[in-house]
């Protein structure tokens, strides 16, 4: 293996001048980078980029519209060569050399006592890749892990807390979606990467915690149907006391946080209290579970809308008609109660039901039966939440749907069904 006779830093160029000798697109993409490091930029060209020029015209730069000379590198920190012109670029570094300035040579990058990396910025780190001096190589590397970070398969989290940070706690709402780790989105998964503390409910994307950095703590407030060992007050008072303490919390649950998740009221409870908080949208159960059971909650010529509601809920409000979907969540234990009511709001009894227990898990299971039997079958069978309930006609587009489907004995109960499910 070749060593490079390189060593990696980071050059600090707040309010010290530096120079840009060309005026092309590579020295107009240089300049840029050397501003936003808060440099004072020079540019010499006898020819600028429209980039250039308005740079300079917005006071950002100071170009001299002539041709180099040597004493255009004295009492500079920096120079940044990339004329087109090997000659010139060669005799801009020599000059730089005789005084020990570091110089990048575009020209010729063996040459050059300086390398520019690859560099991109995510969060608050600046990733800076060197490929031995093969740019394109360098720009793929950086992409890459970039893109790692974004997603959360690289570590971002803080280890340090600097001066600047030390007490800018903040709280994320993160919706993780039923279940499958695959479908919470890229910003939920980058930032429960970043998290010092992870609220995390029973439902949601559970092995991703065992990810988790060791010194992450996770908090536990998971709720089942009747039983809530954390109130909602007092997670509420968790997410502010943590933040408050200069933590980066996330509230991991399962859907989305505003689709009947409560995030609303911890969302309003922590700006009351002074704390920042971001809402991070998740792929709700309400629609991503039936269609994992291949159930579409709005079907061309079946039905136009839909309305999500609990099992909990008074359902008297709910348009009564197989023609508009319900979609009822946490209903499994009030499903005979449920369906009775929606019968006597006008809802025919053979309307097409069906019910998908933990949607995207391996144990995945559909139930599929009418208005009037559901509640025998679901009992029958064991049905347990967490589960989805999709009442209406387009439960008849789902594949596990029976070809006779008004008939009054065709419900079926299909166990263990893969996790992707194609019609």
């Amino acid at each position: 293996m070749a060593i490079q006779d390189i060593y990696p830093t980071a050059l600090r160029l707040l309010g010290r001048p530096v120079l840009v000798v060309g005026g092309g697109p590579v020295a107009a993409r240089r300049a840029k980078g050397l501003l936003d490091a808060g440099a004072r930029v020079t540019v010499v060209a006898p020819v600028a980029s429209a980039a250039l020029r308005e740079l300079a015209d917005a006071g950002l730069l100071t170009w001299e519209p002539r041709t180099y000379r040597t004493e255009d590198v004295d009492g500079v920190w920096f120079v940044q060569t990339a004329t087109g012109d090997a000659a010139v670029d060669t005799q801009v570094s020599k000059d730089a050399e005789a005084q020990r300035i570091w110089c990048v040579n575009a020209s010729d990058h063996e040459a050059s006592a300086a390398w520019t990396p690859a560099v991109a910025v995510v969060d608050d780190v600046k990733i800076a890749i060197n490929a031995g001096g093969d740019p394109r190589r360098a720009m793929a590397l950086r992409d890459a892990v970039a893109t790692a970070l974004e997603t959360g398969d690289l570590p971002l989290r803080r280890r340090r807390t600097s001066k600047d940070t030390a007490s800018a706690g903040s709280v994320a709402l993160v919706g993780g979606g039923p279940g499958d780790t695959g479908l919470i989105t890229v910003r939920g998964r980058r930032l429960l990467g970043q998290a010092d503390v992870v609220v995390a409910d029973r439902l949601g994307p559970r092995e991703l915690l065992n990810e988790l950095s060791p010194d992450v703590r996770v908090i536990e407030v998971g709720k089942t149907p009747g039983h809530h060992p954390v109130p909602q007050s007092e997670i509420n008072r968790i997410l502010v006391d943590e933040a408050l303490k200069g933590n980066r919390v996330v509230r991991l649950k399962g859907g989305d946080p505003y689709v009947l998740g409560r995030g609303g009221e911890e969302a309003e409870f922590c700006r009351q209290h002074g704390v920042e908080v971001e809402v991070v949208s998740g792929v709700t159960s309400a629609i991503s579970v039936p269609a994992a059971a291949g159930i579409p909650v709005t079907h061309r010529g079946l039905a136009k809308g839909f309305s999500v509601v609990t099992g909990h809920e008074e359902l008297s409000e709910v348009p009564a008609r197989a023609d508009h979907t319900i979609v009822l969540l946490m209903g499994v234990g009030q499903l005979r109660e449920s369906a009775a009511a929606l019968h006597s709001a006008g809802l025919p009894q053979d309307t097409p039901v069906g019910i998908v227990e933990n949607g995207y898990l391996p144990n995945q299971r559909v139930t599929i039966g009418t208005l009037g039997s559901i509640a025998d079958q679901a009992e029958a069978t064991g049905v347990a939440n967490p589960a989805v309930i999709v009442i209406g006609d387009v439960v008849r587009v789902s594949p596990f749907a029976p070809s006779h489907f008004k008939t009054a004995d065709y419900g079926t109960t299909t166990p263990n069904k893969p996790r992707v499910l194609t019609t």
